[in-house]
């Protein structure tokens, strides 16, 4: 498929181009036939495609993007996607995501830094999407790689980078608490941060944009999301630009997640009230 069809792909759904191109490798390999697609809503379900376009494109992007700016915006929503195990419509905004000048590299950064945070389980097929997509558009892989360390420095420099968005008490975070719970401390600095937030191709200021759009799409993650608004905060993302990333959450995830969220950010912001 040529980059030309894909960036034809609307907001709602597939375009025509991929639909053809489905056909096409299906005549070519029968199995493939049974596949899913995503579908165009703008074609089988026009009046909700329409009022929903509307308010995605008019009435959220126009107030989140002066905030955010494009770039940002759609880390957002990649990021969001990742969470809430969104990959049709990830499979819909990656390539709108490309057309706005998010580079592979920031792309692939989002995708792998998700695992830490969602797990392989639901992660493996953001990454098979991904590359279908580069793929389609030219993309070499697999990607340069962006760091390579022992393990020993897995350790160091991941709690290096825990200190640096958290504050001097995470010092020695990996060996410290009860010993037999040692070995998560440990992962968390050498696999989460060490595996994840020090690669680079992403600053860590957004790399705790995109963390706390995993942890508030998923759920369940009240105190992770404290955490890691603080966090936010400390890295320069200020209350207005957490605001602006919650409100891109209500057409991706709906108003009940995007409310918890701003509750999250109103207390990491404002402690003392």
């Amino acid at each position: 498929m040529s980059e030309k069809s894909l960036s034809r792909r609307n907001l709602l759904g597939g375009s025509a181009g991929l639909a053809a191109g489905a056909v096409f490798m299906s005549a070519l390999n029968p199995a493939a036939a049974a596949a899913p697609t995503v579908s165009d809503l703008a074609m089988t379900d026009p009046e909700y495609a329409r009022f929903f376009k509307y308010f995605d494109e008019e009435e959220v992007a126009k107030t989140v993007e002066p905030v955010l700016g494009k770039t940002r915006r759609h880390f957002v929503i990649l990021a969001t996607l990742l969470g809430c195990g969104g990959k049709e419509e990830f499979e819909v905004r990656l390539p709108q995501a490309l057309d706005a000048s998010v580079t592979p590299t920031q792309v692939r950064e989002i995708v792998y830094q998700g695992t830490a945070y969602l797990g392989m389980g639901r992660v493996r097929g953001f990454v098979d999407i991904m590359n279908r997509v580069f793929t389609s558009r030219g993309v070499k892989l697999p990607l340069p790689d962006t760091t390579e360390q022992k393990d020993v420095e897995r350790v160091v420099k991941g709690e290096a980078a825990q200190v640096e968005i958290f504050g001097p008490g995470m010092k020695g975070f990996s060996k410290s608490g009860p010993e037999k719970t040692v070995a998560i401390r440990r992962w968390l600095s050498a696999n989460c941060f060490g595996d994840y937030y020090v690669r680079s191709g992403l600053t860590l200021q957004e790399r705790e944009l995109v963390t706390f759009c995993y942890l508030a799409a998923q759920g369940d993650t009240t105190a992770q999301m404290a955490a890691h608004a603080a966090g936010n905060l400390k890295m320069g993302n200020n209350e207005e630009i957490l605001i602006a990333a919650c409100l891109q959450f209500a057409p991706l995830l709906g108003y009940p997640r995007t409310l918890n969220a701003l509750a999250v950010v109103e207390k990491a912001a404002h402690p003392a009230k």
